[in-house]
């Protein structure tokens, strides 16, 4: 049986600092109200799946590492003659983190994975769809310390989707900034 009295350092930082914060910037009525994280959503379409299918089982056993947790083969949905695709064809990988696993993996995220990333200047404050979520964009799957460069055979990106119960962007903005999330310092007058 797991151990239940370990708990990762940003859940921590969510319940003793963030829940306040966010209580006290937008008045809510109760704490219930305070927008969270749900999940993290990791997602990889692999260009050439069709012709090898070892680059489908090479980029779930990455993500499985990067994650921390199983990740699963994708499928396609549909026929597409053009693309010598068919229908169940494996095309990508994906995984959804939840709970300890999810605050494991946003801690490294922030504090080892993107600050790898060359030229980093933050991330784009503008990737938010509407409804709370956020999604980030990652051009190569190097930046992650449990990748081992030497035995990458090709690079590939990844989409890192944050889904939050938040109602608006400005909240869910709030709360991955509280959380640590490094946005740009873009200045209102550009906008």
């Amino acid at each position: 049986m797991a151990n239940t009295s370990y708990q990762p350092r940003l859940q921590t930082k969510y319940r003793n600092e963030v829940v306040s914060a966010l209580h006290k910037k937008f008045n809510y009525k109760s704490v219930m109200q305070v927008p969270r994280l749900t999940k993290i959503c990791l997602n990889q379409g692999i260009n050439g799946a069709v012709g090898d299918k070892k680059l489908v089982d090479i980029a779930v056993d990455e993500m499985t590492r990067i994650a921390g947790q199983k990740a699963i083969a994708t499928l396609s949905k549909k026929d597409i003659s053009n693309f010598k695709l068919r229908k169940h064809m494996p095309i990508g990988a994906r995984v959804t983190l939840r709970g300890v696993t999810m605050y494991e993996f946003l801690d490294r995220l922030i504090a080892v994975s993107l600050p790898r990333v060359r030229d980093f200047k933050g991330i784009n404050e503008k990737a938010f769809d509407g409804r709370g979520n956020y999604t980030l964009g990652v051009t190569e799957q190097i930046i992650f310390p449990e990748i081992d460069i030497d035995k990458v055979t090709k690079i590939t990106g990844m989409d890192i989707t944050f889904v939050t119960t938040a109602q608006t962007n400005e909240e869910a903005y709030e709360l991955l900034k509280e959380l640590g999330m490094p946005f740009k310092n873009i200045k209102k007058d550009q906008q």
